[in-house]
């Protein structure tokens, strides 16, 4: 069998482009799946979120054949209302930077343009497809305060930005960044933001389990209960009884 080839010719590498095969891939069926899903964000300029009905396994694997796409034409994608362009267009940026022969210079333009333009990340999704590789891959080797200050932001995306951005540093056996950043994020508010934290320090807690347990012996009364409950899922049932009894009393 031939082997497939994922090449796009430089002509078609346009936003334009990608957006035309998202619109082959349609489904007003799909559509309704995704809004019932997905709630509606509204971005900071008033603008509500449109859906187009493309299953995300679709979208992933058109995205991989664009993970070249100058980074012009990536932001076109995410100028556009549509969530699942947006998402396309932070599927492209993931992909590109899970290649083997990415360069530095292409990693730094990456992320600098998800940081740049992340008045344009409105949802939790979107986040986790531009942190979950390539936020921490380019922070991992320089200085990481730019996550110290998204943990501070009044945007609840900006904060979940600044957790699930050290994803890449736990796989390398990195845990401390997650630990102090989760401890910023505590008693964070947002649901959203605490079901990524608690994920994160139930993921840091597989590598360093001393460290969740310290955490969890310090706040584990009084943090959010879907928090707890996330950073949970990986201890055992009477561990998790434990610290469950010790939200509830807690709350009291």
């Amino acid at each position: 069998m031939a082997k497939r080839t994922n090449f796009i010719p430089a002509e078609l590498l346009t936003a334009h482009h990608f957006v035309q095969q998202l619109t082959i891939l349609q489904s007003d069926e799909e559509k309704q799946k995704i809004q019932r899903y997905f709630k509606a964000e509204t971005g900071n300029n008033g603008e509500v979120d449109e859906f187009m009905g493309i299953k995300m396994g679709q979208l992933f694997a058109l995205a991989e054949t664009y993970r070249y796409l100058p980074i012009e034409e990536i932001e076109k994608l995410l100028e556009s209302p549509i969530h699942e362009v947006r998402a396309g267009a932070v599927s492209i940026m993931d992909k590109a930077s899970r290649e083997k022969k990415v360069t530095e210079e292409r990693l730094k333009d990456l992320f600098d343009l998800y940081i740049r333009r992340h008045d344009r990340i409105n949802n939790w999704d979107l986040v986790d497809l531009g942190c979950l590789n390539m936020v921490g891959r380019y922070l991992y080797d320089k200085p990481r305060h730019i996550l110290y200050q998204l943990a501070l932001s009044q945007n609840r995306w900006e904060r979940r930005t600044a957790i699930v951005g050290t994803c890449y540093f736990i796989r390398q056996g990195e845990v401390a960044d997650t630990f102090t950043i989760a401890e910023m994020l505590i008693h964070d508010n947002e649901d959203l933001v605490n079901k990524g934290t608690g994920w994160m320090l139930r993921f840091a807690g597989d590598k360093n389990p001393e460290m969740l347990k310290d955490l969890l012996d310090k706040y584990g009364g009084t943090m959010p209960r879907t928090l707890l409950r996330y950073s949970l899922e990986h201890f055992d049932k009477e561990s998790r009884e434990y610290y469950m009894q010790m939200g509830k009393r807690g709350k009291v």
